[in-house]
């Protein structure tokens, strides 16, 4: 199987002691390709680096909600011109809300959320989505926003089937983690991955976060090569031959970020 992880976070510390092996076993695993995403100016010049030492990864820019506090027109200044340093850039994300944790307040999240998505427009770039706990807030801002037909993604897709609807309604692919294949966590997610069109499907990572079953019970830390067990999982509740959904997906994930069919 080729697969695509298409969203992960190499530029993480957690990887500064071993990257080289953690690059081997994705493509033994037979994870060709990856999309390393930013979630500030610093993690984002980082991820363009990275993604330039290998032909088939790549890599994204954008504020995390999280870090939206420390945005400025200048930092977005910053991020366009690495945007333009070469082709590497195939998104701008992950951007959004999240009203979990209140790294950052609410009002400031939104504001910057916007300004984000206008520039991806401008830029005519992929956007990447992460939401959580925004009440309907995100979905208000992104129907407003979201051009139709423009590609764009729900990163690590927790919500409920109204959710779901209205995502694929809008048009966007729909990004599944190792939360599938938890036994109760997942519960929920099982459920609703059945019905979701498989055109509109990718996996990912998240890594170093998130490490799916059978992995999690011997290492804390994700990496790309286990969205393999991702596949796997999602071919299971999908009834579907892992090998066709695989090839499908990396498909998915080209149209997606605009990339070339590999």
């Amino acid at each position: 199987m080729k697969l695509f992880d298409s969203h992960c976070h190499l530029d993480d510390r957690a990887y500064d002691g071993d990257l080289d092996a953690v690059a081997e076993r994705a493509r033994k695993a037979g994870v060709e390709a990856l999309m390393i995403v930013g979630v500030d100016v610093e993690s984002a010049a980082k991820a363009i680096a990275l993604a330039e030492t290998t032909p088939t990864w790549y890599a994204s820019v954008g504020m995390h909600p999280h870090d939206t506090k420390k945005c400025s027109p200048e930092t977005l200044k910053s991020l366009r011109r690495l945007v333009r340093t070469g082709g590497k850039v195939k998104a701008w994300g992950e951007i959004g809300l999240d009203f979990n944790r209140m790294y950052s307040p609410k009002m400031v999240q939104e504001h910057w959320f916007v300004e984000q998505l206008e520039v991806a427009g401008e830029l005519n770039l992929t956007a990447i989505y992460h939401e959580r706990d925004s009440r309907g807030r995100f979905l208000d801002i992104l129907k407003s926003y979201q051009v139709p037909g423009k590609n764009g993604v729900v990163h690590c897709f927790s919500g409920d089937p109204s959710d779901l609807k209205a995502y694929l309604d809008l048009g966007l692919f729909i990004g599944i983690t190792g939360i599938l294949t938890l036994k109760d966590r997942g519960k929920k997610l099982r459920r609703m991955a059945r019905y979701i069109p498989v055109e509109q499907l990718v996996i990912e990572t998240d890594a170093p976060y998130l490490t799916p079953a059978p992995e999690k019970n011997r290492f804390r830390r994700n990496e790309p090569a286990f969205v393999r067990s991702v596949l796997l999982k999602l071919a299971e509740v999908r009834q579907d031959d892992p090998e066709h959904l695989a090839a499908v997906v990396w498909e998915n994930t080209c149209r997606l970020y605009n990339i070339d069919t590999l």
